[in-house]
């Protein structure tokens, strides 16, 4: 069992703005309190118009708009990012989107050490993190650094309301993903249980509301808060088997981030439960079931989201690869990561049947 009385917590050094029209009313001030008066506007192509509301409101703050945010950072996009904001003279950058873009906008944090504001328009949670990835030939590298986390997080569940109900799920199920590695991380404490117990609570709650009428502001900014509260969790603690998991997968075999996580997250947990009691005993609380891996699989299935790796395109004869890859590293895990694991874990996600 866990010594709650034995651990370490660094508070992270952000400012979080949540109310609706946030992004467009709050903004303005977070840069304004930054000193920053040349910023970048960074997004994705199907982004941009959101974005253009943002710079819009930027004024003569805006640098201008650069919206080629694309999945797991390829290094390319990035070095073209890099080269829009010191052609810009930029003194700092926003990023507004999901994943992709913030991902971007570390990039260029990481690049350049300029700050970074982020406005999420989904629930990944990667604002609240000093995580940054790049993907290169076919592989995604992640990372640690104190300045790619953004100076302050901005969140308006206004800027929610156009996320697709599927979208909207899978986003959420990856933020409960963070949340649940975070219960048994090595560096875990009773802070970050808290946080993950209440992250979990929220999200799981918030998602059939916003399923139920995308249009709720209150369904919308419960997701935001939990999805803060699980980013929280990422970014304070270290991952395992899962995100390591949905790592090979997206950037080996190009699958798409948040439906990965979607997938996965039952069977990992599952895999590494019997090494976790107390995490899971925590999870099973906050989601009011006595089986978390089967809550977490029939959450998804009810809200229509996917629940196999065949539905995400990977074909059968790629999961003996992604599980050498997996585990050709060490790295924290509380159950002991193994070849044929972790092969039998992607064999039953492959199938999408329901986790044991």
């Amino acid at each position: 069992m866990t010594n709650l009385l034995d651990f370490s917590y660094e508070a992270q050094p952000m400012r979080v703005v949540l109310r609706a029209g946030a992004s467009v009313a709050a903004t303005p001030g977070e840069a304004e309190r930054l000193g920053l008066r040349r910023l970048l506007v960074v997004c994705g192509p199907r982004g941009a118009h959101t974005a253009r509301a943002v710079a819009d409101a930027l004024g003569p703050a805006c640098a201008g708009l650069h919206a080629r945010a694309r999945m797991h950072v390829p290094v390319e996009v990035a070095d073209e990012a890099v080269e829009a904001v010191r052609t810009a003279g930029a003194d700092g950058c926003v990023a507004v989107g999901g994943g992709s873009a913030i991902g971007l906008g570390k990039a260029i944090a990481l690049r350049t050490g300029l700050p970074l504001i982020a406005v999420p328009s989904t629930y990944a949670g990667s604002e609240m993190t000093p995580v940054w990835g790049l993907t290169e030939h076919g592989a995604k590298r992640t990372g640690r650094d104190p300045v790619v986390l953004p100076r302050s997080a901005v969140y308006d569940p206004e800027l929610t309301l156009s996320l697709p109900v599927p979208l909207s799920v899978t986003s959420g199920i990856n933020a409960l993903a963070h949340a649940v590695e975070a219960l048994y991380a090595p560096d875990t404490s009773p802070l970050i249980a808290l946080m993950a117990q209440e992250g979990v609570r929220a999200m799981a709650g918030a998602l059939p509301a916003v399923a139920d009428d995308p249009t709720s502001l209150d369904a919308r900014g419960r997701a935001l808060y939990g999805a803060w509260l699980c980013g929280s969790c990422l970014g304070a603690t270290t991952m395992g088997l899962h995100h390591k998991l949905c790592h090979v997968l997206g950037g080996t075999f190009g699958l798409p981030h948040a439906e990965t996580h979607t997938v996965v997250l039952p069977y990992a947990l599952a895999y590494n439960a019997p090494a976790a009691p107390d995490a899971v005993a925590a999870l099973s609380r906050a989601l009011g079931t006595d089986d978390a891996p089967r809550a977490l699989w029939d959450l998804a299935g009810r809200l229509g989201a996917p629940r196999s790796l065949a539905e995400l395109g990977v074909a059968e004869t790629d999961l003996a690869k992604a599980a050498e890859v997996a585990t050709g590293q060490p790295y924290a895990n509380p159950r002991p990561v193994t070849t044929d694991g972790v092969l039998a874990l992607l064999r039953a996600a492959y199938a999408g049947e329901a986790p044991r």
